[in-house]
């Protein structure tokens, strides 16, 4: 079995940003099984962090406990990434982003890295001197995706819930 971890902040002030990729993608992941596109509902379980994103390695640690006989290499942790660019994503284990508070957090928990990461691109920021001021990562995962933003981010999670459906 394989544990599906979403990250995010709750609330409803939160739902639209791009630190809330995470829970987007369990979202749509969990409506495609409940329409029975995918026949993996019993291969795997999906959950959304119920802690803030700097917080989620208590979530995940609870979650284990939960399932002991889980290996920490059977978690798939799904998160935004300022280091990927929007409309791209990557599947990796023990490698992720170079700084990610929920990431951080996790690994500082449970004392290991060998957890699966499913990094969502999230950054549309243009780089360059031109602008003279450039919104801080902090800053920017809080904002909410623009319309257009949001057709690019609907289409990567699709590509993300079929390769989880074949699992």
């Amino acid at each position: 079995m394989k544990l599906i971890v979403g990250l995010g902040n709750p609330g409803e002030k939160y739902k639209n940003n791009r630190h809330n990729t995470g829970f987007a993608v369990v979202d749509k992941l969990q409506t495609e099984i409940s329409k029975s596109k995918f026949l993996i509902s019993k291969k795997i379980q999906i959950f959304k962090s119920k802690n803030f994103m700097n917080n989620s390695g208590t979530f995940v640690k609870e979650l284990l406990s939960q399932y002991p006989s889980i290996p920490i290499s059977s978690i798939y942790v799904v998160h935004d990434d300022l280091d990927l660019p929007l409309g791209t994503w990557k599947l990796q284990l023990g490698k992720g982003p170079k700084d990610h508070g929920g990431i951080n957090d996790i690994e500082h928990k449970l004392d290991t890295d060998n957890f699966w990461r499913i990094r969502v691109g999230v950054n549309n920021r243009e780089p360059g001197p031109h602008f003279t001021k450039v919104t801080r990562g902090e800053d920017y995962v809080l904002q909410d995706f623009t319309d257009k933003e949001r057709k690019v981010l609907d289409g990567v999670i699709s590509e993300i819930c079929k390769k989880l459906g074949k699992f």
